[in-house]
């Protein structure tokens, strides 16, 4: 993989709220489209960033290639995390550079920013029952399965599932 993960950068805001919101968009994974509730959070990096750390994947010559929100312990931009754990959210990956090991890389560089917190236990996440392909990396890279813990945004959606990395 020749992807080099990093904090996003204030000019890349744009850029990686388009990537996440298209992705979400284009995999078919917002039920109401493009009037999903959820798509302004998808592009509001700015916030995600006040938040939580942002990490891009970028190429050589900085082209985004993905992004991910990294968030320790349960904060106001965490959803299931307790405070001996760490999240991560809206794990994306551009189009082109799908099966080159980005995803793989953002997961990666998620799991070692959680085993260098002191205290933190596990790395937690939640995903869409439709995003196989991040399954399969999760599954590959140790996370298991928590269906005690999934959950729903919206009671009439299914629930997200979740998954776990003890650390």
């Amino acid at each position: 993989m020749d992807a080099i993960i990093r904090l996003v950068e204030p000019q890349e805001y744009d850029a990686l709220g388009e990537l996440t919101a298209r992705t979400y968009l284009d995999d078919g994974l917002l039920a109401f489209g493009e009037e999903d509730p959820y798509l302004p959070v998808l592009r509001d990096t700015a916030e995600r960033a006040a938040q939580s750390e942002v990490l891009v994947a970028v190429d050589g010559s900085g082209r985004l290639l993905g992004g991910v929100a990294f968030t320790p312990g349960a904060r106001p931009y965490a959803n299931i995390a307790g405070d001996d754990e760490a999240e991560f959210r809206m794990l994306v990956v551009a189009t082109e550079a799908r099966k080159r090991g980005v995803g793989e890389a953002l997961v990666m560089a998620c799991v070692e920013r959680a085993r260098a917190i002191e205290g933190c236990r596990r790395l937690v996440l939640s995903t869409d029952q439709q995003m196989h392909a991040a399954h399969r990396i999760y599954e590959r890279l140790g996370f298991v399965r928590t269906p005690g813990r999934d959950w729903s945004p919206f009671a009439e959606l299914e629930p997200l599932l979740t998954y776990a990395l003890e650390l």
